[in-house]
């Protein structure tokens, strides 16, 4: 089997859900944030997000690092030289900041202390989707 083609085929999965959950917690965000008078519903939201940052999004962003620096490294160092592999290394590292700045959200979150409005949290649901889409075109045209 060959190695390269397996390590892009498990990146492009854990990539995948890595993103569904980048795009969904803020989403849920937005939500927690409209419920400040409802406590149960509150504990709820804390509940679905804490699941989905620690047990869906965090591995999946883990595995989505191997997996590329495992390409990377199949294909050589030297292709960190190349510089569309600059642009999305650059790119994914402003995406996993993002995920970390998620983490901050979801602890204000989860001790009562948010102070953020559903509409900057449906403004943050955008990032990610505007990191995908130029990483994807990064990926596929490959500029010099």
């Amino acid at each position: 089997m060959n190695a390269y083609l397996t390590f892009k085929a498990l990146h492009l999965i854990a990539v995948i859900s890595w993103m569904a959950g980048l795009l969904y917690l803020p989403r849920i965000f937005v939500y927690h944030a409209e419920t400040k008078e409802n406590n149960e519903q509150s504990e709820t939201f804390k509940l679905m997000e804490k699941r989905l940052y620690f047990y869906i999004m965090n591995p999946a962003m883990v595995l989505s690092w191997v997996f590329g620096l495992l390409l990377i490294h199949s294909q050589g160092i030297a292709s960190l030289a190349l510089f569309w592999m600059q642009i999305k290394f650059g790119l994914v590292t402003i995406l996993t900041a993002y995920h970390f700045y998620l983490l901050i959200c979801l602890k204000d979150f989860e001790f009562n202390n948010n102070n953020k409005s559903s509409k900057f949290f449906r403004i943050m649901n955008e990032v990610p989707t505007v990191l995908l889409i130029i990483i994807i075109f990064v990926v596929v045209f490959k500029p010099l």
